[in-house]
């Protein structure tokens, strides 16, 4: 237990507060203000630190935690290790909100029992954190995709995209807005236009609507086909989707930026061929056939002995993966030849 003590004001100020329904607590250090979320809205604490003004604000904390937790010395070392990991029980995590405590609010974003309305606290008491990660993360659960705050937090993931400077980041919100799937066709388009100058965006769109991009001229289909998946395949490849998720494809390994963006689009590619194992009984050119078995053969290993000898990212990465990369950009060219 500290040996701080609260000033006599801020005691009294905290103890009232805690004595009514408090749904979640945030602290502004640098302001030296306690801000409290309750059903009539929002509560202030401007404290008066004694001493020095972070131990203070630790003090304040752990008077926080006795009240909530019954854990006096703070918030407990033990919910630091495993709360991150979303493994915090429900009846856990209203409390976790009323700590103050930064890592408290990343556990309850994180947690496999987190509701709409825990979101909307979470995102509240947030607020000074990397928001894009909790709402990142927030939305990748059904309740809340389903919720009142689905939108806030799609809304919040788009207009900051365009600032988010680190291109795996950047592909990760994409991933998550485009799989909560509540945007408008029209700012679905722009998203897309986009990826044309930041081709990493394009990997959500190859993973979550592969056959509803915008599409290019179609290809036409060669007569006598069997109805085999194998020929179901070239038709996806052939329509005006088809061609489109091929270019972006393409275009997304050309530039790709990150470990992580390659070995989630080699998945990809082989998940969207894999039908194409079959594809020697085609009636197609040799090439073509060719180019779709060797598609659907693709996962994340064939880069993998690649890149666990490099730490390189951007261009240099890319050289590296030039063997392996090439000849994959070639078998996408293959199915887009008749253009």
């Amino acid at each position: 237990m500290s040996s701080v003590e609260l000033s006599p004001e801020d005691a009294l100020r905290l103890n009232v507060l805690l004595a009514g329904e408090v749904h979640a607590v945030r602290i502004d250090e640098g302001a030296r203000t306690l801000y409290a979320l309750t059903p009539k809205g929002e509560a202030r604490i401007v404290l008066n630190p004694v001493g020095r003004a972070e131990r203070y604000v630790q003090r304040v904390r752990e008077v926080l935690a006795g009240h909530v937790l019954g854990s006096p010395g703070g918030y407990p070392v033990y919910l630091r290790r495993w709360t991150r990991m979303g493994q915090a029980g429900e009846k856990n995590l209203e409390a976790l909100l009323k700590l103050g405590e930064p890592e408290a609010v990343l556990a309850v974003a994180h947690a496999a029992g987190l509701t709409d309305e825990l979101a909307r606290r979470a995102w509240w008491a947030g607020q000074q954190l990397a928001t894009m990660e909790i709402a990142r993360v927030m939305l990748m659960h059904p309740a809340v995709r389903a919720g009142q705050m689905g939108p806030v937090l799609t809304r919040h993931l788009v207009d900051y995209l365009p600032f988010e400077q680190d291109p795996l980041a950047a592909m990760q919100t994409v991933r998550v807005v485009l799989a909560a799937g509540l945007l408008g066709e029209e700012e679905r388009l722009q998203l897309w236009a986009k990826g044309k100058r930041r081709p990493h965006y394009l990997i959500g769109f190859l993973e979550h609507l592969p056959d509803e991009l915008p599409p290019e001229p179609a290809r036409p289909l060669p007569q006598g086909l069997p109805d085999t998946p194998a020929a179901q395949l070239l038709a996806r490849c052939y329509s005006g989707a088809g061609q489109s998720y091929l270019k972006a494809a393409e275009l997304a390994l050309d530039k790709a930026p990150t470990h992580e963006a390659v070995y989630l689009l080699l998945d990809l590619l082989g998940q969207y061929f894999a039908a194409g194992a079959e594809a020697g009984a085609l009636p197609i050119a040799g090439e073509e056939a060719a180019a779709l078995a060797a598609l659907a053969r693709l996962s994340q290993q064939d880069a993998v002995p690649i890149l666990t000898r490099t730490t390189a990212v951007g261009p240099l990465m890319r050289r590296h993966l030039e063997p392996l990369i090439g000849p994959i950009i070639g078998h996408l060219r293959r199915l887009r030849a008749a253009q």
